[in-house]
């Protein structure tokens, strides 16, 4: 399954059988090397938040896990945000920058292979947030991050959907190698990306977004 360029689809997180959070992209390309996405500011989003209204890094997993959830509509309040998807790999790699869209770091989200879905007219690819992350700076330098809050969550395996704690550091050494070696996608490739200029921001996210997970 291939997506056309600038083709909007939904880029999802699914932690179980429920989605986390959704967010409106435009697809810049669909190739061997993988799926290439672009969230604009301000492109409609969708998180998971609890009867109170307070996000999962709000409240102790514990108490999340006991909670009721609802789906709260929001925005992207972030840069534009250019993602990669690796064909059959277990991370995605975020291009950051600052409030004047230069590049400041890759933001390496270890996850599990996003599957992809398409039902003609609307389409997207949900993927497993594994939590764990690695920042690496524009010199290769890097740093794990959510380190406490990926230890928090292994503490309830029957709740949390990370099943594998050692193969998700794992990816994240193996992604770290590539950095420090300055291979690809961390070799400049990208970094000066500019989407199309008629590139549209829908007013919400389209209809059907919130169907059934497809993991």
């Amino acid at each position: 399954m291939r997506f056309e360029p600038g083709r909007l689809i939904v880029h999802r997180n699914v932690r179980r059988d429920r989605i986390g959070w959704a967010r409106a992209a435009r697809v810049v390309s669909d190739d061997d090397r993988g799926l290439l996405l672009w969230v604009a500011r301000d492109a409609p989003t969708a998180g998971e938040v609890t009867e109170a209204g307070l996000g999962m890094r709000a409240v102790p997993f514990a108490e999340w896990i006991t909670s009721s959830y609802r789906l709260a509509p929001g925005r992207w309040n972030g840069p534009p945000l250019l993602t990669f998807l690796p064909t059959g790999a277990a991370h995605s790699v975020w291009w950051f920058r600052d409030a004047y869209d230069r590049f400041t770091a890759w933001y390496v989200n270890l996850e599990e292979p996003g599957v992809r879905w398409d039902d003609g007219t609307l389409a997207g690819v949900d993927m497993v947030d594994q939590d764990l992350d690695v920042v690496v700076r524009p010199d290769r330098g890097w740093e794990w991050k959510d380190e406490e809050e990926f230890t928090e969550r292994l503490a309830f395996p029957d709740h949390y959907w990370v099943a594998d704690p050692d193969a998700v550091r794992a990816e994240g050494k193996r992604v770290i190698a590539l950095a420090e070696a300055g291979e690809f996608p961390f070799d400049g490739t990208w970094c000066d990306f500019t989407p199309p200029s008629d590139w549209g921001i829908p007013d919400e996210l389209p209809p059907g977004w919130d169907r059934p997970p497809v993991r």
